[in-house]
């Protein structure tokens, strides 16, 4: 299975937010709209960077109250790691895993396609396992 797959049954709305905006701006969006990142882009690029509820949480523990009015550039991720479509759930899962990253934006070429969460692919793989388990109980019922 590829990361096509996710897309196709998701979506491939991606909530993004530019640099200059505030923390405050960004915890605003996450809780609004209920997800865990934001993708950065200044125009230039189909990501600039991730900003996600953990950043906004440090920044809070390091300078205080005062980082939700810092700019989302200060406290971003800048150097993220995509995927494409065509990248197999498997790869994704490992690089997820290896490099503790909870959300990869799918870029095609300069296009930012979507992004997926761990949460999306944990859910397409216990679909898999559920499906695989209930064709070896029919298998075993028909022999």
């Amino acid at each position: 299975m590829i990361v096509n797959h996710i897309l196709s049954l998701k979506g491939r709305d991606v909530v993004t937010i530019a640099p200059d905006c505030t923390l405050s701006e960004a915890a605003k969006i996450l809780s609004e709209r209920r997800i865990g990142a934001l993708l950065v882009r200044d125009g230039g690029h189909p990501v600039s960077g991730i900003v996600s509820e953990r950043d906004i949480v440090r920044a809070v523990a390091d300078r205080g109250a005062q980082a939700l009015d810092e700019p989302v550039s200060r406290f971003m991720t800048s150097k993220v790691v995509t995927c494409t479509g065509e990248t197999s759930i498997n790869n994704l899962m490992e690089l997820m895993t290896q490099q503790k990253f909870r959300h990869v934006p799918v870029v095609e070429g300069s296009s930012l396609v979507g992004i997926i969460s761990i949460g999306d692919v944990v859910k397409v793989r216990v679909e898999e396992i559920e499906a695989e388990a209930q064709a070896i109980r029919e298998y075993i019922a028909t022999a």
